[in-house]
């Protein structure tokens, strides 16, 4: 048996299977009764146990999967009106009727919520009870459907509450994996990004070190400002490992947990610069202000400007002002020639590799767009005429008090 067509699993489709085999049942039934009742009534019969085939034909080759989840209720309610027929018009035989309308109830219990079952509680009502009444076959057949169908309608309903609380526990070990997912996912990209954003910081100090070792004759005033870089680049070093590789910056729902304040775009702009060695233009007003974790703001601009700064050309420039909805966008062109048009759908992907540069891990701006995500915001590219241009869009901050750097 095909996968598309198996009996055993959740959906439109397969309830209505399940359905079409009950039907089946229901058509059986008939033809038994068909061999047994009158020939006047066969004609009845016959079309009755023509309609069942349709149907079972029906809930097997129709689309459900394309229609609402109630849609298989909708050949079900026929055939509890078919059954409902026969066990009106014929013998005493039609009382085999009742296990089916049972099925039925199970069926439902199984696929649908206690009130589609309550539901049906009413049309069984319409077609079993009250056709066993009308038939006039007795107390003791009237007293049993009246016993019987209560039964069904109970079986139906527990089927209904057990498989909803199954259902709710199979959710909750689902989120809870999803979140182990995403709080290993997030732990790996922040050990991503601290190899990733070390390279340039280390290159500074190797490069001073090598200088002070190669030349023991510069100037005081040469020595204090290699000094000095390589300082600066050790302790921007220091604060990602102590930042990136803390686990328990990742919460319990995987999501990364942020310091987020009241922030001034551009002194954090300004602190960022400061471990860079490329021109920056920084055209930010003061007032300009997000709410953000200042680290992890410090990071994304960072990640911008040494992207513009290796694969776009200068001046690089940082804009900031206000959006839509309540948000603020941050702007950092170049003026190179621009993302080629054929990586601009990958640009954001972890491991793009969207350059030809051999040491790029293509990590940088998926980064940064997890973080910004990370403050319900987004990063997003568009030609600049000449060069790139990237948007980082973040949460206004709601008070200008206190703005600061952090």
């Amino acid at each position: 048996m095909s996968r598309n067509r198996s009996l055993l699993g959740e959906g439109p489709g397969v309830a209505a299977r399940q359905l079409g085999m009950l039907l089946l049942g229901g058509a059986l039934l008939v033809v038994l009764i068909l061999s047994a009742g009158p020939p006047g009534q066969r004609t009845l019969v016959g079309a009755i146990a023509a309609l069942q085939l349709a149907l079972a034909a029906a809930a097997w080759v129709l689309p459900w999967g394309r229609w609402p989840p109630w849609a298989p209720l909708v050949p079900g309610v026929a055939e509890m009106v078919l059954l409902g027929i026969v066990t009106w018009a014929f013998t005493p035989l039609a009382l085999g009727t009742a296990p089916f309308f049972l099925l039925l109830f199970v069926w439902a219990g199984l696929h649908y919520r206690v009130a589609v079952v309550l539901g049906l509680a009413g049309v069984a009502v319409a077609t079993y009870l009250v056709p066993v009444l009308a038939a006039g076959r007795g107390v003791l057949p009237a007293v049993g459907a009246m016993v019987f169908l209560p039964g069904m309608v109970l079986t139906g309903v527990l089927l209904a509450r057990q498989t909803g609380r199954h259902h709710r526990d199979l959710a909750a070990v689902r989120r809870a994996h999803d979140e182990v997912q995403q709080a290993d996912r997030w732990r790996a990209a922040l050990i991503a990004t601290l190899a990733h954003d070390v390279r340039s910081p280390l290159t500074t100090v190797q490069f001073a070190l090598q200088t002070l070792e190669e030349d023991g004759d510069l100037p005081g005033e040469q020595r204090t400002q290699l000094i000095t870089a390589a300082l600066r680049q050790t302790e921007r070093i220091r604060r990602l490992a102590g930042d990136l590789l803390d686990a328990e910056r990742v919460d319990a729902h995987g999501e990364l947990r942020l310091d987020r304040r009241p922030v001034a775009v551009r002194a954090v702009a300004h602190q960022a610069l400061e471990y860079l060695t490329c021109p920056v233009s920084l055209e930010v007003g003061e007032e300009v202000a997000v709410d953000a974790d200042p680290e992890r703001l410090g990071q994304i601009l960072v990640n911008l400007v040494t992207n513009a700064a290796r694969y776009g050309r200068p001046p690089v420039v940082i804009s900031a002002g206000p959006a839509s909805d309540g948000m603020v966008a941050i702007r950092v062109r170049d003026h190179g020639s621009g993302v080629p048009e054929i990586v601009r759908g990958v640009l954001f992907s972890r491991f793009s590799h969207t350059n030809t540069v051999p040491d790029s891990v293509g990590l940088g701006l998926w980064i940064t767009r997890e973080l910004a995500r990370a403050h319900g915001g987004d990063v997003t590219y568009s030609p600049a005429d000449p060069g790139a241009r990237f948007t980082v869009t973040l949460p206004a901050a709601r008070s200008r008090s206190g703005s600061g750097s952090g």
